[in-house]
Formats: C-alpha cells, structure tokens, sequence
C-alpha cells in the first residue's frame, strides 16, 4: 500500500493552517497571542529593508491584524520576558529561546570555522588575536556595538566592508560566545551570550548532534504541515545528509507520515496531528520574508504563484515593483501590491498592485483595501484614498 495521497488545495490549506491562516484575528492582540504565532513559526526571518516595516514584524501583523509593536521588542531583547533570540536559522532570523540548545552544533561548527561565508571563515584563521580582544572587551566593559568598540570602522573590502572589529563580532555572533542583546535602530548591540540569555536556557543540555537535527525537522515539520524533504531542510538551512537521516527517522517513530501530493512530483511528509483540509477563511497582506513564503519553489508548488522579490532589479525592469508583497484570500493568493510607507508625510504609498489572472477583482480589491487600512493603522499612517490595478502578467 503507497503513501497517503493529498490534492494539492488540501496540502495548501493544511499549510495555511499550521501557519496560524484561517483564525479570527484578536480585538487586541495580546503577549499570549504574539507566543502563540512564535511559537507555531519557531522562527522570523530578519532583514534590513524598511520600506513599509521590518521582516520579523510582518509575520506577526499577517496572523493577528495591528499589534503593539512593543509586544515584539519584549520577546526579542526584554532580558526577563524574553522567548526570542536572534541567531541564525533560515537566514538571521528570531528564534524560540527553546530552540538554542538544538542550534548549539550549528555554533560548535562555526568556531571551527565550517558553516560560514568563507571569508569570515578566513578571518576566523588570521584574525583570532582581534577576536580574542573583542571579547576581552565585551567581557571588561558590557554591551557595545561595532560602532561603539571601534568609533573609526575602519572598512575593509572583504567581508561585506566590514572593518575588522565588526568582523570579530560577527564571527563571535556565529559561534555563539556573543548574542544581540538589543538593537538601537537596526544596529546590533552585543554582549556576551552567558548573560544576555536566561540562565534556564543556558543551563538547559546541549543534546546529541543527531538529536539536535530532529528537533529542528520536528519544529519545521510543525511550521509547514505538508513539506517535501527540500523543504524540511531549508527551514533551519540545515545539511542534507544529516537532515535525511533525521528525516527518516523521525517517518520510523511515527513523528512524520509520507504522502503523496498530487502534482508535486516529488515524495512529501505530513507533520503529526494535521489540521483540517477544509475550507479557510483568510485574509492577509504577507511578506516577502513570511515562513509561509521564503521559499520561493515552494510558494510555487502550493500556490502555482510564481514569486521574485525584485529590489535588487533595475527599475526599468521589474514586472511588479521594488517590494511587493502577496495578498492571501481564503486559501489563494490572489494578487500583489507594491506598498510603502512615507513616514514624515503619514501616508501609506501603493505605488502598484496587480491582480493574478483567476482573480475577482471585485472581492480582491474589498479584501485589500480593508487589508491597508490595518496595516496604515499599525503603522500610524493614512491609508491610500484608491487602488488601481495594473494589466494581469
């Protein structure tokens, strides 16, 4: 007897499901709804571009409406209420506090220089007496940034223009000796990890590599609800080899289940305890960088919506905009809107929005403007008087 089969609308609404899509958003959102999606996410994508709100913001926003911004400051950097830390996951992401111990390999590799860019690796070799005195310094005198240790940054055209000092930093980031204790602005500042996370944490076993791997494809598996192995993987941008193994594993405890996704053309797993396939009620504008979307071939298998972020495009040559970002309506992606926000004027820019062919451009643009009107509101913004839609690509 073969796998299990799905069609490829229950493995998408099995998906929206466990990505927290399809629940009444809150009056007012709470801490304990803010955990809830943490929790289910197990991690937020960071990124530097703030055009409309920063990466690790949206997610949050597209599950629970106009939330208090500050609720995500105090999970990610409050030293006592804090479930959040920053390392790196699927790219620099938050992750679950919960989650350190499982990522303690991924830190062990690093110091030995195995995992990095490899420039960084390099500066890891020949640089160890600057990052000794970095720490040193840490150590000596308390949190500091980049900026604050070396007030000169004197640049260097390896690693990114990074001076030596936040090279040191970020090698020590990596191997998990510093974390980021707060941000000012979007600037890092660090301080030794032994007292910027909870000793409850710290003290908590390092497990077994092997076991570290399962957790982490467990955590995945919870997130996505319906992956391929490929899948699994690139949540935590983990090995092959060893994200395989633990995949297979995990099908002989029973903790995945293998099905078969029609049109997928490749074998899936199904997380434990999947939600209902039914049919879903939401709405939501979603990041560019939302768990639900990172993955762009994936995007594509669930949705049959073909994505690119395009701010790295030369204007004359992008087909939607610099930072579009998709609309979600029930179980579909219907559309996509190039949105920003002009902060000293308070207005909420739509500088495109496009519909797909298949949509009902009534209902999409009902569900969109309701959609920027939550987000002008979380933002502090007027929302834009019209929408007007570009040809279908």
């Amino acid at each position: 007897m073969g796998p299990r089969a799905l069609s490829a609308l229950e493995a998408r609404r099995i998906a929206l499901r466990v990505q927290g899509f399809g629940r009444a958003r809150p009056p007012t959102p709470s801490p304990r709804h803010l955990d809830a999606v943490t929790r289910r996410l197990g991690l937020l994508q960071m990124d530097s571009i703030n055009v409309l709100a920063r990466a690790h913001a949206m997610p949050p926003f597209s599950r629970l409406g106009p939330y208090d911004k500050a609720l995500l400051e105090t999970a990610s950097y409050d030293p006592r209420r804090r479930t959040l830390f920053e390392y790196w996951g699927h790219e620099a992401s938050l992750i679950r506090l919960e989650l350190q111990p499982a990522l303690r390999w991924r830190m062990e590799d690093a110091r030995a220089g195995l995992g990095l860019y490899s420039g960084l690796a390099r500066f890891g070799l020949e640089r160890r007496a600057v990052i000794d005195g970095v720490l040193a310094a840490l150590a000596a005198h308390g949190p500091a940034s980049a900026r604050d240790l070396d007030p000169g940054q004197k640049r260097n055209g390896a690693w990114w223009g990074w001076g030596e000092t936040k090279a040191a930093l970020e090698w020590l980031f990596w191997g998990g000796l510093v974390t980021t204790l707060r941000r000012r602005g979007f600037e890092r500042v660090y301080d030794l990890t032994e007292r910027a996370l909870p000793a409850s944490v710290l003290a908590r076993p390092t497990p077994p590599r092997a076991e570290a791997l399962r957790i982490l494809i467990t955590q995945a598996a919870s997130a996505l609800g319906v992956a391929t192995a490929g899948d699994l993987r690139l949540y935590f941008r983990l090995p092959a080899t060893d994200a395989n193994r633990a995949i297979a594993e995990l099908v002989e405890e029973g903790t995945l289940q293998p099905i078969a996704v029609a049109g997928w053309g490749q074998p899936a797993y199904l997380s434990a305890d999947p939600p209902s396939s039914g049919p879903l009620r939401a709405q939501a504008i979603v990041s560019p960088f939302d768990p639900l979307l990172f993955e762009r071939a994936r995007v594509e298998r669930l949705f049959g919506f073909t994505y690119r972020i395009e701010i790295y495009v030369p204007a004359a040559k992008r087909q939607y905009g610099y930072y579009t970002l998709p609309l979600l309506l029930g179980d579909t992606l219907v559309g996509r809107v190039d949105l920003r926000a002009e902060r000293k004027a308070r207005r909420l820019v739509v500088a495109s929005a496009h519909l797909e062919k298949t949509a009902n451009r009534e209902a999409v643009t009902a569900a969109l403007s309701l959609e920027l009107a939550e987000i002008a509101r979380w933002q502090g913004l007027d929302p834009p008087a019209e929408i007007a839609f570009g040809a279908p690509k």
